[in-house]
C-alpha cells in the first residue's frame, strides 16, 4: 500500500469517526441543546435553533402556540467540538479576518524567504538569513505590557456591558412598579388615563431602544402599508475626532476638526401597526414622530397625564409625587444610556493599544523562524487571532446596546409585564370577600393582658396593702 493511499485512508477513517462521534447525543451539539421545558399542558413542545441576525448570537427558542421560551446561549466545556466547528460562523473570526490573514501571510513570506537565504550560496544571503533571526528577548520584555494594556481595554468594555445591563434591568424594575401602582389605583386614576400611561409605559423601552441604536426601527418604504405608515425624521449622523474637542486651534472659531463627518437627515418609514406606534393614539403619535429624544418625550407625557389625575381622599399629594418619581427613575435612565453610548474608550488608549499589538505581531516572525521554520506562518496565525479575538471582543461589548444586550427581548418582556395578559394580572388586584378566621376564646389564665375586673381588684390590695404605712 502507497503512502497517498494510506493518508487517504487515514483521512476516511476520521472522517468517519468524527461523523460516528457526531451521531452521540451532545457531543457535537451544545448543551444547551438538550435542555426540555416541562410540559405543562399536552400542546407538543418545537425546539428551533435559529441565528438571530440583529444579535448575531445564536438561541435555543423554545416555541409553543401560546407562549415563548427563550433560553440563554451557555456553553459548558463538553461543548468544545460544536465549538471549533462553528469558528468559521463566529462573528469575532468575521472581523478580524483580515488582520490574521494578514499576519500569517506575512510570516509565511519571512519563513519562505528565511529558508531560500539560509540554502542559498551566496554568503551575502546567507548572512541576510542569518540577521533575519533575532532573539526572543525583546518580545519576551514586552508581551506582559501588552498583556495589560489588552486585560485593562477589555475589563473597561465589560464594565460597560455590565452596567447597560444594570440600567435595563432598572427600567424592567421600575415598568413593573408602575404597572402595580397604577392598578392599585385605578378606580382614583380612571380606567381610560390608566390604560394610556401603561401603554406609554410599554413603549419607553421600543423607544429608548431606537433612540441609542438608530434606525433599528426603520423598515423599507415598499414593505410598509401605504395607508398604514408613518415617515421619521432620524438626526443626521455625526462623526467627530473627539481629539479635537476643547482645543484651542479651533476651526472657523468651532471645535470641529478638520476629518468632521456631516450625514443628511435620514428618512425612517414605520408601520403604525406595528409597536410601539400603536401603543398610541394617532394625536399622539404626530407628536411623538417629530420628536428628536422620543423616550424623554414620553417621559414628559406620562407625567402630565399623572398631574391631571383629581384630587380625592385616597389619591392625594403623597400618591402624585409617588408616581412622578418613578418617572423621573425612568428619565434617569435615558441620560444613563446616552452617556454609555456617546461614551467611547479614550481613543489614545485604544489606539495606542492597537498599534503596539499590531507592531509586536509583524515583528515576532523573526523571533520565532529559526525555531519554527516554515510553521511560523500557520502558528503567527493562531496568535493573530487569539490576540486580535481578544482585543475585538473589548470593542464589540464596549457600546453594549448595539448588539451585545439583547434589548429586543427585553423591550418584550417590559411590554409584557406591564400590558401584556392584563386579565391574568388584573386577578391579582381584585378585592374579594374574605372570611375571617373565628377569634380564638382563650381562657382567663392564658390570656396576655388582664381583664378590667382583674386589674381594678390588683389595685385594691396594693392600696389595701401600703395604706398603714402611709403611702
Amino acid at each position: 500500500m502507497t503512502t497517498t493511499t494510506m493518508s487517504k485512508s487515514l483521512i476516511l477513517a476520521a472522517g468517519a469517526a468524527l461523523v460516528s462521534l457526531g451521531q452521540v447525543d451532545g457531543f457535537v451539539q451544545p448543551q444547551y441543546a438538550r435542555i426540555q421545558r416541562p410540559s405543562v399542558t399536552s400542546k407538543p413542545l418545537n425546539a428551533v435553533f435559529m441565528e438571530d441576525a440583529e444579535e448575531g448570537r445564536s438561541r435555543l427558542f423554545t416555541s409553543r402556540d401560546d407562549n415563548t421560551a427563550v433560553m440563554n446561549n451557555r456553553h459548558s466545556a463538553s461543548d468544545w467540538l460544536y465549538n471549533m466547528f462553528s469558528l468559521p460562523r463566529s462573528s469575532v473570526f468575521r472581523d478580524i479576518r483580515n488582520p490574521v490573514v494578514t499576519i500569517a501571510v506575512w510570516s509565511g513570506v519571512v519563513s519562505v524567504l528565511q529558508k531560500l537565504f539560509a540554502s542559498s550560496q551566496s554568503g551575502f544571503l546567507q548572512k541576510l538569513a542569518s540577521s533575519m533571526c533575532i532573539g526572543s528577548t525583546p518580545h519576551s520584555f514586552l508581551v506582559s505590557s501588552l498583556g495589560l494594556l489588552l486585560v485593562f481595554r477589555t475589563n473597561t468594555a465589560y464594565q460597560r456591558f455590565y452596567e447597560g445591563r444594570k440600567i435595563w434591568e432598572n427600567i424592567h424594575s421600575i415598568s413593573r412598579n408602575f404597572s402595580r401602582f397604577a392598578s392599585l389605583y385605578e378606580k382614583d386614576i380612571g380606567g381610560h388615563r390608566k390604560q394610556r400611561m401603561l401603554n406609554l409605559v410599554a413603549a419607553f423601552p421600543y423607544l429608548l431602544r431606537n433612540h441609542i441604536r438608530p434606525g433599528c426601527l426603520c423598515e423599507e418604504e415598499s414593505q410598509v402599508d401605504p395607508g398604514n405608515g408613518l415617515l421619521l425624521r432620524e438626526p443626521s449622523v455625526k462623526m467627530v475626532e473627539t481629539r479635537h474637542e476643547g482645543d484651542k486651534q479651533t476651526i472657523r472659531g468651532t471645535t470641529r476638526a478638520p476629518s468632521f463627518l456631516e450625514a443628511p437627515q435620514r428618512e425612517c418609514w414605520v408601520d403604525k401597526r406595528n409597536v410601539p406606534w400603536s401603543l398610541t393614539d394617532d394625536t399622539s403619535l404626530k407628536h411623538l414622530a417629530k420628536a428628536q429624544n422620543r423616550p424623554l418625550w414620553v417621559c414628559d407625557r406620562i407625567a402630565r397625564e399623572v398631574m391631571n389625575i383629581p384630587y380625592n381622599p385616597n389619591f392625594t399629594s403623597r400618591e402624585r409625587l409617588a408616581l412622578l418619581g418613578q418617572i423621573e427613575k425612568l428619565t434617569n435612565t435615558v441620560g444613563e444610556c446616552e452617556r454609555i453610548h456617546q461614551t467611547a474608550v479614550p481613543l489614545n488608549y485604544a489606539r495606542h493599544s492597537l498599534r503596539s499589538l499590531t507592531l509586536w505581531l509583524i515583528t515576532l516572525p523573526f523571533a520565532l523562524v529559526k525555531d519554527l521554520g516554515l510553521l511560523t506562518g500557520p502558528v503567527m496565525g493562531v496568535m493573530a487571532w487569539l490576540l486580535f479575538g481578544v482585543y475585538q471582543i473589548g470593542y464589540s461589548i464596549e457600546d453594549p446596546f448595539q448588539g451585545s444586550l439583547r434589548l429586543s427581548n427585553l423591550c418584550d418582556a417590559i411590554r409584557r409585564d406591564v400590558i401584556g395578559e392584563s386579565s391574568v394580572r388584573e386577578s391579582a388586584f381584585a378585592v374579594d370577600k374574605v372570611e375571617l378566621p373565628p377569634v380564638l376564646d382563650f381562657p382567663e389564665h392564658h390570656q396576655l393582658f388582664p381583664t378590667v375586673d382583674a386589674t381594678a381588684s390588683l389595685l385594691g390590695q396594693m392600696n389595701a396593702t401600703w395604706a398603714p404605712l402611709g403611702v
